[in-house]
């Protein structure tokens, strides 16, 4: 199995990363603020930096540590990426399968299906922990539609009903997403998802959430061999990470979304940790953004069971085995993709 290593997160923005020796140094105007040693990481993620040098860059590739640049406000900028690498016949055969309706089809079902289980999964368990203090009833309805979705799911006929079942169960799970915030409720607040940019602080933190998973997904697709950019239920347009948003997919409502939950319902976050633009989006300071990296780093290395494997595995490492899983499917070793579908 993989080991789980660090990510070196820049949240402070105008550093420059360089190389020196086996170490990363971190930068301001010229001055060296700190270092890190190279081997006990996975990755490297900066946020607002002012840029890296070219033997930074050659070593992350070198040692297949994945280099990540972001904006100041958490958005994806771009990666290094050094030559492709994987096997040449798995991603020839994951281009024929994105190219054959009926298989993408297969793949995309049972991602969405993941999806909305585990979304009732995320209700299932606030009413199992905070009964008292919601909408039982209320919360069952929203669970049983759900049931009913996930199986819709695994029988749509097309990607097009596939995308109506996503959208109503989408719509479904966040109609009770505000019942599931128990505390600060003036300040964190949610009506529905918002993006590009998001308009309140839960949105701000989905986003964000949102945001590294997509990055941890891309990472581990590329890391067994598989082309991020070429999905099954994502539309390919250039620069788009398709297949990574496919298996984001899998982990929005049990991964990011109780991460989220569990930081404004344990008050690790407050209103002063957000700034709003004069445009209305709502974004997380810089050392707002430093905390939640700091938090999001330990949650990775907790472990859960895999309900397909029967393992205890670590947060950060579930990507990583998804993508493995699929890599197996798409080589013909499984009869279909056993999709992270939490219990």
């Amino acid at each position: 199995m993989k080991k789980l290593l660090n990510t070196l997160y820049i949240a402070i923005p105008d550093r420059y990363l360089s190389l020196d020796g086996e170490n990363v140094v971190i930068s301001e105007k010229s001055k060296e603020i700190g270092r890190v040693p190279l081997h006990n990481l996975n990755g490297i993620i900066a946020f607002g930096a002012l840029g890296a040098s070219p033997a930074l860059m050659g070593k992350c590739v070198e040692n297949g540590i994945s280099l990540s640049f972001m904006g100041r406000t958490g958005h994806f900028l771009c990666r290094v990426e050094g030559n492709v690498c994987g096997n040449v016949i798995l991603r020839r055969q994951q281009f024929r399968l994105a190219d054959d309706k009926s298989e993408s089809l297969k793949i995309a079902s049972n991602i969405i299906a993941g999806k909305i289980s585990n979304s009732r999964y995320s209700i299932e368990r606030t009413l199992r922990d905070h009964g008292m203090r919601i909408d039982t009833e209320k919360f069952k309805r929203k669970s049983d539609f759900l049931r009913s979705a996930a199986k819709s799911a695994l029988n749509a006929d097309s990607i097009d009903e596939l995308r109506g079942i996503e959208g109503e169960a989408a719509s479904v799970y966040f109609s009770v997403f505000d019942d599931m915030i128990l505390q600060q409720k003036e300040d964190f607040y949610f009506n529905s998802r918002n993006k590009r940019p998001p308009l309140d602080n839960v949105n701000a933190l989905l986003s964000f959430a949102y945001s590294l998973m997509t990055g941890m997904c891309t990472d581990a697709l590329e890391s067994v061999g598989l082309d991020p950019y070429v999905g099954f239920m994502h539309t390919e347009r250039p620069g788009r990470r398709s297949l990574a948003l496919d298996m984001v997919e899998e982990f929005r409502a049990v991964i990011c979304d109780r991460f989220v939950l569990t930081l404004i319902n344990k008050k690790c976050v407050s209103p002063s940790d957000f700034e709003k633009r004069e445009d209305g989006a709502v974004f997380l300071t810089e050392n707002a953004r430093r905390n939640f990296l700091s938090m999001w780093q330990n949650y990775k290395y907790e472990e859960i069971r895999h309900p397909f494997l029967n393992e205890k595995v670590e947060r950060g490492l579930l990507p990583y085995v998804q993508a493995l899983l699929l890599a197996r499917y798409i080589r013909g070793e499984l009869d279909g993709y056993p999709v992270f579908m939490w219990k």
